[in-house]
């Protein structure tokens, strides 16, 4: 992955490509404008920027400035929330629950060591990252930003005053990941029960269900009540057809 070099307003990551091909990009006015007026108005609190022409732009922000860049795209005509979590880029210590089954953890088995760190699209320093995506009507551009979450406090601003549809999703990410969203007027859980332990959406939490009995696409999926002898009974059926035929002649 090749990268301009950093200017003020942040980096512009661009596609894995060539030189001569990477020159050879279309230019985007509207993303690259968006990109000069959230640079003009946040300044060295824009870190990064991902911009492929045509097809979408990414921009990653400073933590402390997660709210203020939430302000400038309301200002900016991005009136469609979208969607907001969290990114635990943590590799699992336990494999995938989609491997194959020599490779799944086993009770007992000691937990895997986990790999380093790889993030996505703009980059990022720590495990946890914040993302949203918000639309503008009036401009018909949508736009995916993000901010590094510290580790401690696992902590970072509520954008629910700027979009409303924050709130709830900012509840399911508190409940599944254990990140704090400062100002958020009630961080109270909507799948768990008060007294569950642990954040299940983290890469360490270690899901049990998968422990008792395999993910069933690593598996033969067993088939539904009754399935087997329906399935037995056709196939004699099919099978006794032709003598059937013969005899009744």
């Amino acid at each position: 992955m090749s990268s301009s070099d950093p200017g003020e307003g942040g980096a512009v990551e661009a596609a894995p490509t060539d030189t001569a091909v990477e020159a050879a990009q279309p230019a985007d006015p509207a993303r690259e404008a968006l990109v000069a007026e959230l640079s003009a108005a946040l300044g060295d609190a824009v870190l990064e920027v991902r911009l492929e022409a045509g097809r979408d732009l990414w921009v990653r922000a400073r933590t402390d400035a997660w709210l203020a860049l939430a302000h400038e795209l309301r200002a900016l005509g991005f009136d469609y929330f979208c969607f907001l979590s969290v990114i635990d880029w943590l590799p699992s210590p336990f494999g995938r629950s989609l491997d194959a089954e020599a490779d799944r953890v086993v009770e007992g088995a000691p937990a895997r060591e986990a790999g380093p760190i790889e993030h996505g699209y703009t980059g990022g320093d720590t495990r946890f990252q914040a993302f949203a995506r918000v639309y503008a009507i009036g401009r018909k551009l949508g736009v995916t930003v993000k901010a590094d979450i510290p580790d401690e406090p696992t902590a970072i601003d509520s954008w629910s005053a700027v979009y409303a549809g924050a709130n709830w999703h900012e509840r399911e990410a508190h409940e599944m990941f254990g990140v704090t969203f400062v100002g958020h007027p009630s961080l109270k859980n909507l799948y768990l029960p008060g007294g569950f332990e642990g954040h299940p959406g983290r890469k360490d939490f270690p899901l049990l269900a998968r422990v008792v009995k395999p993910w069933p696409g690593i598996v033969d999926v067993e088939g539904m009540p009754g399935g087997d002898d329906t399935a037995s009974d056709a196939a004699a059926s099919d099978e006794a057809a032709p003598d059937d035929a013969g005899g009744g002649g």
